[in-house]
């Protein structure tokens, strides 16, 4: 039961090393120079959090507890939706920059904002919610495989395993709510001055974006063999 417990406790400190993980950063950075806020870039990693832990909950607990296997290729087509999603990512932030459409904050309001959570979409924006949610849906389907296995690795009891599944998915939330917070200061200040440096910031996330899904399409498609029937 300790060593169950421990291992429980050791999966917030994975979950917070995931969220550093090459693409998920380059992915929520391309969303994060869409948002004028801290507050905005902070609830980005939070939406994202969210959608990663439902996938790595859902698909991870059917893979402990009912012996779901994913073989090599699904777990390949998996890691290639991220790449295109990467791409997808890149290419909308560079057409938005080309069409020197940038979006504004939204306005401020006093009084009575309604529900918590309206107050919180409102902040951040459906669209950017949307867009973050399943951007960490996609990624923890990608992850899942792997997370489950280390799961069944650390963890005997299937109970115990899904609560590390939870745990790690609050590690991820943190984790990632502390990156995109960090990445959105130079978008969120209002100074003048950086007003060309935030649109060469944001032109490199979405090249940076596009570039690294490039790389891994390539790289699944042909190097591990998706693409080529191996």
């Amino acid at each position: 039961m300790d060593s169950s417990l421990g291992a429980i406790a050791l999966g917030f400190l994975f979950g917070l090393q995931h969220a550093t993980d090459a693409d998920h950063v380059v992915a929520v950075a391309s969303i994060v120079s869409r948002t004028g806020r801290f507050a905005s870039g902070a609830l980005v990693g939070v939406f994202w959090g969210i959608g990663h832990t439902l996938t790595i909950a859902v698909a991870g607990t059917a893979i402990v507890l009912f012996n779901v296997t994913v073989t090599p290729r699904v777990g390949l087509s998996m890691e290639l939706a991220v790449a295109f999603m990467l791409m997808a990512l890149g290419v909308a932030r560079i057409v938005r920059l080309i069409r020197d459409h940038e979006e504004t904050p939204l306005p401020r309001r006093h009084g009575h904002d309604g529900p918590g959570f309206w107050l919180v979409l409102r902040t951040l924006g459906p669209a950017q919610a949307a867009r973050s949610t399943l951007t960490g849906l996609v990624h923890g389907l990608a992850g899942s495989a792997a997370v489950a296995l280390l799961v069944l690795s650390t963890v005997r009891s299937p109970f115990a395993a899904v609560a590390y599944l939870l745990v790690f998915g609050l590690g991820t939330i943190a984790g990632m709510t502390v990156i995109t917070a960090l990445l959105s200061v130079p978008f969120a200040a209002r100074l003048p001055a950086l007003s060309r440096f935030r649109r060469a910031l944001a032109l490199g996330t979405g090249l940076l974006s596009l570039g690294l899904g490039l790389y891994l399409a390539v790289h699944i498609g042909f190097v591990d063999g998706l693409l080529l029937g191996r």
